[in-house]
């Protein structure tokens, strides 16, 4: 495995900018060294971007990622860390099927206003 990465290699690998990258370091989520004025990142550095960019697939906000990239602790199998996931997995799940639950209800509510309209036109014509 690599050494070291610069943010390019990081930007290239994951499909983001580099400047989403320098985002992330502002925000105090990486930690890049220096070399002049290049970054370089350490394999630690890729993993947490790794989560970063699962974390935003899955929903969550990057103080969320952050409290799990916290938690990491392979000394300890990460156990914290996954059921913290867990349950933020479940949460979002739980929140996106309420979503659903009203997205569904809009469109009967918009399909039932719309047969009113119709309905309320086809009376006027004939009227």
């Amino acid at each position: 495995m690599r050494e070291s990465f610069t943010i390019s290699d990081l930007a290239a690998e994951f499909d983001v900018t580099t400047r989403t990258i320098r985002f992330y370091e502002e925000k105090g989520l990486l930690s890049p060294t220096r070399n002049g004025s290049t970054r370089i990142y350490t394999p630690a550095d890729r993993v947490k971007l790794q989560l970063i960019v699962r974390g935003k697939r899955l929903g969550l906000t990057l103080e969320e990622s952050r409290e799990i990239i916290a938690m990491y602790n392979p000394a300890h199998g990460n156990r914290e860390q996954l059921q913290s996931l867990i349950h933020k997995i479940r949460a979002k799940r739980s929140q996106l099927q309420q979503q659903r639950q009203d997205i569904e209800q809009t469109l009967l509510d918009l399909r039932a206003a719309e047969e009113r309209c119709l309905d309320a036109i086809g009376n006027n014509a004939t009227n």
